[in-house]
């Protein structure tokens, strides 16, 4: 599976082109899913462009982009910290949300992650466990007795360095020892994602790319949109499964 993450917590000084608005997520999942996406992750933004839980925000972005792209693609958004440091506000947020993704990510380093994931749970949402390199995100998902609800894992690699990133992407792994019982989607980010992404594809393990993850194509120029990281993401993973 190919995930696409159109905006991340970027913002325009970083990438002029970088969807904020519900209509500007809506059109570029839109053109992401035509290119071969086949999943979304978003991250809401509020009127200055800075992520939010706020649940007017989500569900004009949610609302959207699902009425942009065909029912099979699932939606999802961020619980990140940064959109709401206090995870008993954060946990209440995601119980006030009138419109439900179909999952949200949690970072299993942060403080709350359990209630906030919780949160999740008791609404019917998926769960997206994001373990970063790094951190102690692994040990504690795996003490976590949600472990075994989640939807999937997120391995996500922040080391950026390109002739790291798959070392660093390994360990990682490894710190799963067995594997999960749930699915796991690895990916990099900035100067690692595109060889984070070469290993997913060798390992046969779901992946993504987006806006927010990198800014490049493969061959170092700017990407012009998410549909063009996309289509060169498809390429790669159709080369290496082969």
């Amino acid at each position: 599976m190919l995930q696409v993450c159109p905006n991340g917590a970027r913002t325009r000084a970083e990438c002029p082109s970088l969807p904020l608005s519900p209509a500007e997520l809506a059109a570029e999942a839109a053109r992401a899913v035509a290119a071969g996406a086949e999943d979304v992750h978003l991250h809401p933004k509020d009127a200055e462009g800075a992520d939010t839980l706020e649940p007017s925000a989500v569900a004009r972005a949610v609302t959207a982009v699902r009425r942009a792209v065909p029912a099979r693609v699932r939606i999802g958004v961020t619980t990140g910290a940064w959109a709401a440091p206090d995870p008993v506000r954060r946990a209440a947020l995601v119980r006030s949300w009138p419109v439900l993704p179909d999952h949200a990510s949690v970072n299993w380093h942060e403080e709350g992650a359990e209630e906030v994931a919780g949160a999740l749970l008791e609404r019917g949402i998926g769960v997206e466990a994001g373990i970063w390199s790094g951190t102690d995100g692994a040990r504690r998902f795996h003490a976590s007795p949600l472990a075994g609800r989640v939807l999937r894992v997120l391995a996500e690699v922040t080391d950026t360095d390109p002739a790291t990133a798959s070392g660093t992407a390994s360990a990682l792994l490894a710190e799963l020892p067995g594997g999960p019982s749930a699915p796991v989607l690895l990916h990099g980010e900035d100067g690692g994602a595109w060889p984070v992404l070469r290993l997913a594809a060798r390992l046969g393990l779901d992946t993504r790319i987006g806006l927010e993850d990198v800014l490049n194509l493969p061959d170092g120029s700017p990407a012009a949109d998410n549909a063009a990281v996309v289509r060169a993401a498809r390429a790669l993973l159709e080369a290496e499964r082969r």
